[in-house]
């Protein structure tokens, strides 16, 4: 049997039990009528005419071939016919009467060895804002960076779609020394506030920063614009 990357086995016994189990489920008359399968409905009608004659098919066949004293080649051949036949009708009956269908829950599709319908995930889009920013230098040697959505500092939370917050910053002596370039030191936090703690030396110096959003998705926005105190 050619191999499905799909959600085929690519195994014959394996394939032979899983149509077992689709149809040993499926046939049960609540699942048959629950499902859309009402009797002389198109799908009762293709289900009876064209998937179950062909299931029985396979399991002769199947059922000849598995057992090693009956195994000769005509045997073989007649096989390998009946599944290569079964096979696309197989595959209509999951992604054209069941995948599809409003009607079967994915708890169905389960039950039926079946594999879940895949859903979509829409990749989180990238801020166009940057954070607001405040400071708290109450503490020495420590500042406190607290960020949030907007222009107030009162409105907590943060955007759609985001994870947290990146900070660029960097320690200088002068606001002469400050520039963007220079602050080559970054740190993610992922809730309000970032918390920076520094060295006796580094008191009285110019802590500068500026921050920017990190979606979920890896994504990051623009930074805010440059932002200093002095560390206590």
């Amino acid at each position: 049997m050619a191999t499905h990357k799909d959600w085929l086995p690519g195994n014959h016994e394996a394939l032979y039990n899983m149509a077992l189990q689709t149809w040993s489920y499926l046939s049960i008359p609540e699942n048959h009528i629950r499902m859309g399968f009402t009797v002389d409905s198109p799908g009762w009608t293709w289900l009876h005419t064209v998937f179950v004659p062909a299931l029985n098919t396979e399991k002769k066949a199947f059922e000849e071939w598995i057992n090693p004293d009956m195994r000769t080649p005509s045997v073989a051949a007649a096989f390998f016919e009946a599944e290569k036949m079964f096979i696309p009708i197989y595959r209509m009956l999951y992604t054209g009467f069941l995948k599809s269908s409003p009607l079967v829950t994915d708890d169905d599709l389960i039950a039926m060895g079946l594999p879940q319908r895949q859903r979509k995930h829409r990749r989180a889009s990238i801020p166009r804002k940057s954070p607001g920013a405040t400071t708290d230098t109450s503490h020495i040697r420590r500042v406190k960076v607290h960020f949030f959505s907007g222009d107030s500092a009162h409105r907590r939370g943060m955007p759609r779609g985001v994870r947290g917050a990146e900070m660029r910053w960097g320690v200088f002596d002068s606001l002469q020394d400050i520039s963007f370039d220079r602050m080559d030191r970054f740190t993610s936090c992922i809730c309000t506030p970032f918390v920076m703690d520094f060295s006796d030396e580094q008191r009285n110096k110019i802590f500068c920063f500026c921050i920017r959003w990190e979606s979920t998705s890896g994504g990051k926005g623009p930074f805010g614009p440059m932002l200093n105190t002095i560390i206590p």
